[in-house]
Formats: structure tokens, C-alpha cells, sequence
């Protein structure tokens, strides 16, 4: 074979390496694929990949040809003191003819593992401004190492120390996937913990200070009422945080029923309508005359109508209205919640439904709330197989649409197992 038909084979066998490193991300088995080839391209005994431990300050060996490649991964390679070192500190191909001639040979490696090296070719895996390794060869087989084994060894090295990071950074994906998958089981397990042991409490402090309130004088029922509008608070948000754990883990189970969502609607009206009065808002309900019969969990419904609703007062201006409207529209029910009150931006109308989602600064808000109540919203409209959004204009409030089927499809009757009651 003449020189030129060996540095076109050569070429060839880069190009199919190349495109094999790059859609590889398996890291074992990537870096001995790359000592294989730089072995066999440069006809050699041996090759190996040295990669830098960034807390050691040390070089490693990863991967290894030869009978002695299980006890290379146990020793540390000096920067100082070793030709591999050398290489990555100069950022320099090196060949060395004979290394113990050598003053930087590294001996213990031949000490440890009893294979003796004669000759070698180091070239670094450098990523930009960055070297990560070197990739060695070991012992040419005849002759000496060339240029040209050097020029093989640099082009399989710069795509190597790319296809090396990459596969590394996968890696870290998915380690850092998995500790999030980790801490998100935690916050679900953490809330569902709270929310048992604070649910008995709130219900002691709410029943005794209902129960004050009713001989109690003028004043001190004024402060009880303050009490229990606080309790109401903490377990609505406590409620709120529990059906979202349980939408997260597909734990709900829906109790589909056949229900009239008109009369629905004007008994959760009825229920916020002195809490309207309080405020000095109207509440408005629109409703058709004849029955809106849809098949929905009644439970799952409420909460729905009770978010929009309570968000609608909470949002709204001083003197301003809240309007509920039901309509019918072919196999679909819509319902309409509008405030006239401070409206949203339109930079938020597409996160509004996200969790924890805040419009106002956190620290600076003149409204509560934890950012959880649109999402529920949002989710359980889902899982009756509807859609939600909103439509506002800052200043002059906000509507919130909810389009739900009149029939449950077989899919959405239940959503999950093992569901306890929310409300």
C-alpha cells in the first residue's frame, strides 16, 4: 500500500469515528472506542485517555488497552513529575522515543501494573481554552512514532474531547434531572405531611372560634371574625397545595356525576355573596333558565368555580362588579368570570395558570395568595377534558373562560388511583 492510499484509509477511518463520537453519549464506551482506534491508527501496543480530577488536581486513567487496563484506573498520574502531565500543562503533542530517558517518566505506573512502556505519543484534549486529558499511544510496534501519527492522534483527540464533554454534560443532565425528580417527591411528601397535621388544629381553632363568636360581645365577636377569616385562609391554602400534589402524582380519581351547573353556580354564588357585599363589590350572576346538565365530579367542579370566583373578589377595585355567566354552546358549557379590577399585563397572560406564577413583586404585593389557585384550575379543567384562559386588559380587569364537555369521554373518568377527598 503506498503512503498516500495509508493516509486516505486513515482519513476514512477518522471521518467514520467522528461521526460515531458525535452520537455517542455514553461515556464508557466512547472513550474505548477512541483507545481502539488510536491504538490501531497509529499501530501501536497500546493507548490510553487521561483525564484531569478537577478537586485532585491529578490525572486519571479512564480508559485502557492491554492486559494491565483494570489496574491503570487505580492510579493517579502526577501533572508535575509525568510526560502525560507535561503534555497537558504545555497543551503540546509530545513523542518520546525512549522514555527512560526521560526524566519526567512516571515510573510507578510500569511498577504497579508490571507492563513496561518503551515509547510514546501524548497528545491533549483540549475544548477551546480548556484541556480536559491527554490521549496516549504506547509502544509502537515498529519503527518510530511519526508526524504523521501525531497528526492521527490531534484529529482523533479535538473531536474526542468534544464528544467527551458532551457525553459528561448528559451525565450531569442526568444526575441534576434526577435530584430535582428527588426534591420535587420530597416537597409532595413534605406537603401532604403538613397538610395532615395542621388539618385537625385548624379545624379545633375554627370550631371553638365559631362557637365564641356566637355569645360573644360585639368587640370580641369583631376579633374572633378576624380569627376565623385567618383559619379559613390557612386551609383553603393548605386545600390548594393538596390537590396540586395530588394532580401532580395523578392521584385523583374523578367522581363523575350527571349535574345541573347552573344551579351549581348560583349556590356557590350565593356563598360569596356576603363576602362581596363586605367588600362594597357586586356580585352579577348571568344564568340560562332551563337546566345546564353536564357530567363532572361536583367536588372537583366547586373548587374550580370557588378559585375563579375568590380570585375575581380578591383582585377586583373597590365598588367594582364580578360577573358569573353560563351559556351553552353546542356539546360544550363555557363559563365566564369578569372583574373589573386591576386587570393583567399582557406579558403575564401566558403564565398566569403556571404554579407560583406572582404578577406583582413578591416583595412588594398588595394581594395574597401563593400562585397556586389557577393552576389547580387549570389542571382540573383538564382532567375533565376542558380548556381554560383569560382575556384582560391592565386597569380595566379580567375575564376567565372555562370551556368544559357536556359528556365525560371514557378517558377522563378517572385520572389516577389511591385520590383522597379535597374540597
Amino acid at each position: 500500500m503506498t503512503d498516500l492510499a495509508r493516509q486516505v484509509q486513515r482519513l476514512e477511518r477518522i471521518l467514520e469515528v467522528t461521526h460515531e463520537l458525535t452520537s455517542t453519549v455514553a461515556l464508557e464506551p466512547l472513550l474505548y472506542r477512541i483507545i481502539h482506534e488510536a491504538a490501531e491508527l497509529t499501530d501501536s501496543e497500546s493507548a490510553s485517555i487521561l483525564l484531569l480530577d478537577p478537586r485532585t488536581q491529578q490525572l486519571r486513567f479512564q480508559a485502557a488497552t492491554g492486559s494491565a487496563s483494570r489496574q491503570l484506573l487505580d492510579i493517579p498520574v502526577p501533572i508535575d513529575g509525568s510526560i502525560a502531565g507535561r503534555v497537558l500543562r504545555d497543551r503540546q503533542p509530545e513523542v518520546v522515543s525512549d522514555v527512560h530517558e526521560e526524566p519526567d517518566y512516571y515510573r510507578t505506573v510500569a511498577e504497579k501494573t508490571g507492563v513496561e512502556t518503551h515509547s510514546l505519543a501524548g497528545v491533549p484534549l483540549c475544548i477551546h481554552e480548556r484541556c480536559i486529558g491527554v490521549l496516549e499511544a504506547i509502544n509502537k510496534r515498529e519503527g518510530l512514532f511519526s508526524a504523521e501519527d501525531v497528526d492521527m492522534l490531534s484529529v482523533l483527540a479535538a473531536q474526542a474531547a468534544v464528544a467527551i464533554e458532551n457525553a459528561r454534560l448528559v451525565t450531569e443532565l442526568r444526575e441534576a434531572y434526577q435530584e430535582l425528580e428527588q426534591l420535587d417527591h420530597m416537597k409532595s411528601d413534605f406537603i401532604a405531611i403538613a397538610s395532615h397535621e395542621l388539618r385537625s388544629p385548624l379545624g379545633l381553632i375554627l370550631g371553638y372560634a365559631t362557637s365564641l363568636q356566637q355569645d360573644a360581645s360585639p368587640e370580641a365577636a369583631k376579633q374572633l371574625n378576624v380569627v376565623i377569616r385567618a383559619a379559613t385562609r390557612l386551609r383553603t391554602i393548605m386545600e390548594t397545595m393538596l390537590n396540586l400534589r395530588y394532580l401532580e402524582r395523578r392521584e385523583i380519581e374523578l367522581s363523575v356525576t350527571l349535574l345541573d351547573l347552573a344551579a351549581e353556580v348560583s349556590d356557590i354564588s350565593e356563598l360569596y355573596r356576603s363576602v362581596a357585599e363586605t367588600s362594597g363589590l357586586h356580585l352579577v350572576v348571568d344564568l340560562p333558565d332551563e337546566e345546564v346538565l353536564i357530567s363532572a365530579d361536583r367536588q372537583r367542579l366547586r373548587v374550580v368555580l370557588e378559585n375563579l370566583i375568590s380570585n375575581a373578589l380578591e383582585f377586583n377595585s373597590p365598588g367594582g362588579t364580578v360577573e358569573l355567566a353560563v351559556t351553552r354552546e353546542a356539546e360544550e358549557v363555557h363559563i365566564r368570570v369578569s372583574d373589573s379590577g386591576i386587570g393583567i399585563a399582557p406579558e403575564h397572560h401566558a403564565h398566569i395558570f403556571d404554579r407560583f406564577y406572582q404578577v406583582e413583586d413578591p416583595m412588594s404585593r398588595r394581594h395574597g395568595g401563593i400562585g397556586l389557585g389557577l393552576s389547580v384550575v387549570k389542571e382540573l379543567v383538564q382532567a375533565h377534558g376542558g380548556r381554560t384562559w383569560v382575556e384582560s386588559t391592565l386597569g380595566e380587569g379580567s375575564t376567565f373562560h372555562v370551556v368544559l364537555p357536556l359528556d365525560q369521554p371514557d378517558a377522563f373518568q378517572s385520572t389516577g388511583v389511591g385520590a383522597q377527598p379535597l374540597g
